[in-house]
């Protein structure tokens, strides 16, 4: 699992993408949009509670410390096929990509474009 960053308006509203990502089928199961903390990633969590996911593979942020332990592995080595994953978001998705133009001007249809990108691509 991992999140990225884009903006709406301007750069310092920031909004976040989290999502986690299936290695074995290579896909995105579940996104959603919020803030950088804890409150956002314990919705992703309820998103994927029907999947049983056997462990997760983070990098060392601190709101991934409310993650089981016992299932949680930390570190850049089995992160490295997620993170190609957000540049390839951020190659086709210039609303995701910092330096642009291409910019939203809502949260609402900020989080709608991508939303229907991913459930486009990788929903199935």
């Amino acid at each position: 699992m991992d999140e990225q960053w884009s903006f709406v308006e301007n750069k310092k509203n920031q909004r976040w993408l989290w999502y986690a990502w299936e290695p074995r089928f290579k896909r995105i199961i579940a996104h959603v949009f919020g803030r950088r903390d804890t409150t956002t990633l314990q919705r992703l969590l309820d998103l994927l509670a029907p999947f049983r996911v056997a462990f997760f593979c983070t990098d060392s942020f601190t709101a991934y410390s409310i993650l089981p332990s016992e299932n949680h592995i930390v570190g850049k080595l089995y992160t490295q096929r997620i993170e190609r994953e957000n540049l390839t978001l951020r190659t086709r998705l210039k609303r995701l990509n910092p330096k642009t133009i291409s910019y939203s001007k809502s949260e609402k249809m900020h989080d709608k474009i991508i939303g229907t990108f991913i459930d486009r691509e990788y929903y199935f």
